[in-house]
């Protein structure tokens, strides 16, 4: 996948947020590292994006994408770029997916070694892949998936546009929910130790009001 450890977890990531934003869509597949076939009887024709998203089919897992079989391609690809792909992602694979009708292409280069900026968004139109400014946040919106795209550290953080919240990756999602169930059982044992608490502080209580009757002294009179 990635050539360093950067990159391929700037790929999981992605993967992942993608997986779990649209996880409740019946028609909207997410693929990572995954080959799509572009031409019939021509198997070389392929590429291997880092993560595409496809509207229009069924969402089920593939062992290859075959455009000629879906009946639809991608409408949003994302490439983690690097030294060892820069030139064929910023060259190839754009004028292939512009010819292909992929509607927007992203490039994150989680260092900004080899690009002028950490990441980069073109959509397309009739002459071809235009870019995608940012906005006052520093952020990329796409249109496709209605989602912002914004750096965060090494990875590609993606933010839902009708919410404004983060979008976690299923594993960010585990790790929340771990937290929280910690979080909770602490709370918990927290409110038990003040019961207890207060359960002792009450037979105290009642003991010495007992202790002061057997006086002959009323402990409800101030």
């Amino acid at each position: 996948m990635g050539e360093t450890g950067f990159h391929v977890k700037a790929n999981l990531h992605l993967f992942g947020a993608l997986r779990n934003f649209f996880r409740n869509h019946d028609d909207i597949y997410v693929a990572a590292d995954m080959f799509f076939y572009y031409k019939e009887n021509k198997p070389k024709a392929n590429k291997a994006p880092d993560v595409m998203v496809i509207k229009g089919v069924p969402n089920y897992e593939r062992r290859t994408f075959k455009l000629w079989e879906e009946k639809a391609g991608p409408c949003v690809i994302f490439e983690v770029t690097s030294k060892s792909t820069m030139l064929e992602d910023m060259v190839t694979k754009r004028d292939l997916y512009a010819k292909l009708g992929v509607r927007e292409y992203f490039l994150f280069d989680p260092f900004a070694e080899y690009l002028d900026t950490f990441l980069i968004g073109l959509r397309l139109n009739q002459k071809g892949y235009e870019k995608i400014f940012s906005d006052e946040k520093n952020r990329l919106f796409s249109k496709e998936l209605n989602l912002f795209l914004i750096p965060e550290n090494d990875i590609l953080r993606i933010i839902d546009a009708n919410t404004k919240k983060p979008i976690p990756s299923l594993e960010e999602t585990w790790i929340w929910a771990q937290r929280e169930s910690e979080r909770a059982d602490k709370e918990s044992k927290r409110a038990d130790k003040e019961a207890q608490k207060a359960k002792r502080e009450a037979e105290r209580a009642n003991k010495l009001a007992e202790k002061l009757k057997k006086l002959g002294i009323d402990p409800t009179l101030d």
